[in-house]
């Protein structure tokens, strides 16, 4: 008990810090949180509000119940998990942070996942999205569509390894989600309505984490080499996408940071899973696992993707 005192002591000191620095500096806060309003308008909310309705009504249409037949094949050997858990690995994949984490948490809530199925999943299907390696990354940073290509071999190469190696135990055979399957056939007007409320909330959420990074990370941008890319990027992706060096070194970093996402992305994460019961640890080390191997397949592919 007296531990977790000292550490509560630690962390109100900390925020304290953090509210003076806020006072004795609102020119600048409010710069960043200027820019933070503007990255969250011309790219967080048209790049993945449309993912969140779309995959919401996706979940809600039966999706995830079509694949499971067809991909059972792939999806249990692998990564011990039925076929519908294709659903969160591939909408996932194309929709970035968070959308994998929280297709998985409907199809648990559905009852179309157990309960271990969706833990094993939340470990490796929440991952970013093509445009943002391709485009921010490959053509924003290193001025080449390849380089972003590569960028997303090594991103989605890296999820199916993390899933590998943390889903190697043999699933609860027989074990029932904690909420039936419900076999009604929702109408699609029914489904658009709840979706679009749902990912209005969604994308609330994830831009307010954004918003709050964005602005803790400026002081990281003064730092010297590539700790203000690192440490910023540990903080929130976006943000250190400017200050990555177009080097190998960079692809490396740039690599391990989109494997990692972020402390904003699993925030958001824990947001979006905060009424499905399901543990946002689980994420966590599925992303720090990622972000290492995102990282040293980076650095054996650098000589070749960066001249």
């Amino acid at each position: 008990m007296r531990v977790k005192k000292w550490n509560r002591l630690l962390l109100c000191v900390l925020l304290f810090a953090v509210m003076l620095w806020f006072l004795l500096c609102p020119d600048l806060v409010r710069s960043a949180v200027s820019g933070a309003l503007v990255l969250c308008a011309k790219n967080v909310i048209p790049s993945l509000f449309p993912f969140f309705v779309v995959s919401s009504l996706l979940t809600a249409m039966g999706f995830g119940d079509w694949l499971s037949a067809p991909l059972e094949g792939f999806m249990s050997p692998l990564f011990h998990v039925s076929g519908a858990g294709a659903a969160p690995l591939i909408l996932g994949l194309l929709g970035g942070y968070p959308v994998g984490a929280r297709t998985t948490a409907e199809l648990y809530q559905n009852g179309a996942l157990r309960r271990d199925e969706a833990v094993r999943l939340l470990a490796f299907t929440n991952n970013s999205n093509p445009a943002f390696l391709i485009s921010a990354l490959g053509v924003g940073v290193f001025g080449s569509v390849r380089a972003g290509t590569w960028l997303w071999l090594i991103h989605v190469l890296s999820a199916l390894l993390t899933g590998v190696l943390l889903c190697r135990g043999r699933p609860e055979k027989g074990r029932q989600a904690v909420r039936p399957v419900t076999h009604s056939d929702p109408s699609f007007s029914a489904a658009l309505v709840s979706s679009v409320r749902g990912a209005l909330t969604a994308i609330l959420n994830v831009c307010a984490f954004v918003v709050l990074f964005y602005v803790l990370a400026r002081p990281l941008k003064a730092l010297p080499g590539f700790l203000a890319p690192g440490l910023t990027g540990g903080l929130e992706l976006f943000s250190a996408t400017p200050m990555l060096p177009a080097t190998r070194a960079g692809f490396i970093l740039a690599a391990g940071l989109a494997g990692w996402g972020g402390l904003s992305v699993l925030c958001q994460t824990a947001a979006v899973l905060e009424d499905s019961g399901l543990p946002a640890a689980r994420c966590a080390v599925g992303k720090a696992m990622q972000g290492l191997l995102s990282a040293a397949l980076a650095a054996a592919l650098a000589p070749y993707v960066i001249p």
